[in-house]
């Protein structure tokens, strides 16, 4: 009798989970995309909103140099796509699908229209 009420509750749990539209909104789906998309997160070079940042400092024939990830939370779409599979200079080529991409690229701009959004206006 356990084993089976054990089993109806697992499978109306599964139907629940399952009558969900999705288990993430695309927004968290971006996100977590953009955190460790696949081992690497855009997150370590880019910084957390896409802003761009020094992501090393070294020394090269005595001379002080940095490595620096531009600011990707501002770029076209297109722009955006190309160079993200791009795997050009130290940027990892990730293999992404076109469905990730534009959750990245759209978990970018949210986070630039929110921070708008909540900047006063000076007039």
């Amino acid at each position: 009798m356990m084993k089976k009420n054990l089993f109806l509750f697992s499978l109306s749990l599964c139907s629940f989970l399952f009558a969900q539209e999705d288990f993430i909104d695309d927004l968290e789906y971006g996100k977590r995309l953009y955190e460790n998309p696949r081992g690497i997160g855009c997150n370590n070079c880019h910084g957390p909103k896409g802003e761009g940042q020094i992501v090393a400092t070294y020394k090269s024939k005595g001379k002080t140099k940095q490595l620096f990830a531009p600011q990707i939370n501002h770029l076209e779409f297109e722009v955006f796509a190309e160079k993200i599979n791009s795997g050009k200079g130290v940027m990892p080529k990730y293999y992404l699908i076109q469905k990730e991409i534009s959750a990245i690229y759209n978990f970018l701009h949210h986070k630039e229209e929110t921070k708008a959004k909540k900047t006063p206006n000076p007039q």
